[in-house]
């Protein structure tokens, strides 16, 4: 069944394979990655060029082949340094990103040569999330991660970082977004919805994503590859959600198993019935059937 215009919206989803591709990869792309990354990194890095890498060195699995683009940067001061962008959802998720920046990292040993042969560029990994990290975070969206002293807190070593941004905990609403990540966490979160750029938004910075990702000016073949594409997130929201819905139902039952085990002890101990039930929330008849 073909898929009316209203369904698809007016601008590409940012967060499929194919919106990435298309507002990043390079093809026309690199100012607004070049921008993205630079409103990410807020001053830390001044990133002047990039050079788009083939990423082969990330898996064999299918599951693995989801880094979108692997960058050599060369920033401000003239220092160089990886940054590789993913869209995971997949379980042991910061173990995979240990993986993948271990690997890269021991690619960039230089071969074959004597004396201090292992000064690296500094490594970066970018993740872009469409799943909750950690359950017990609900109000986390971006994680700067670096090696730190446990005790003192201060970076042990500077050239490592996982910046990960997570889109469900992105809750801002238009008027309280102010920096420049914000901008890009919200377009990234809701782009899709979008019948227009935003005024706050920096037409200089942005006007190019809205002008190369508006969907009626898509070739029929990309078309194609972007329903698809789009297919691929939205089942992969689906199960997400579900997951979602069965953990919340998993814990629910937890919980009432644990109030029905401390009415029971209540109840050995002989306080009234009628006392734990109301205490408890419970009926007077859930209370009398325990044993």
């Amino acid at each position: 069944m073909k898929k009316n215009k209203n369904f698809l919206g007016k601008y590409v989803d940012m967060c499929t394979d194919f919106g990435m591709k298309l507002y990043f990869g390079p093809d026309g792309g690199k100012p607004n990655l070049i921008n993205f990354l630079n409103g990410l990194f807020e001053g830390e890095k001044v990133i002047k060029d990039l050079e788009y890498r083939p990423a082969e060195h990330n898996g064999t699995q299918e599951a693995d082949r989801k880094v979108v683009f692997d960058l050599y940067c060369t920033s401000e001061d003239g220092s160089h340094f990886i940054i590789e962008m993913q869209q995971l959802s997949q379980e042991f998720f910061k173990d995979r990103t240990v993986y993948y920046t271990s690997r890269l990292i021991n690619k960039l040993v230089p071969r074959g040569r004597k004396g201090n042969t292992y000064e690296l560029p500094e490594v970066y990994f970018i993740g872009i999330l469409n799943f909750i990290l950690d359950r017990s975070v609900s109000e986390q969206y971006y994680y700067d991660v670096a090696l730190c002293d446990r005790k003192t807190k201060e970076v042990f070593y500077d050239k490592l970082g996982y910046k990960l941004l997570v889109l469900p905990n992105f809750k801002k609403k238009q008027a309280d977004i102010k920096s420049s990540r914000d901008m890009w966490l919200y377009l990234f979160k809701h782009m899709e919805e979008l019948d227009e750029m935003p005024k706050f938004l920096d037409n200089r910075v942005f006007g190019l994503i809205f002008d190369i990702g508006k969907i009626a000016n898509l070739k029929e073949s990309d078309m194609k590859l972007y329903e698809s594409s789009l297919k691929n997130k939205r089942d992969a929201e689906s199960v997400r959600l579900t997951a979602i819905k069965e953990g919340r139902l998993e814990e629910r039952a937890k919980a009432e198993a644990e109030k029905l085990k401390y009415a029971l002890n209540l109840k050995k101990r002989g306080l009234p019935v009628e006392d734990i039930a109301e205490d408890l929330g419970l009926t007077v008849e859930q209370v009398e059937k325990l044993k």
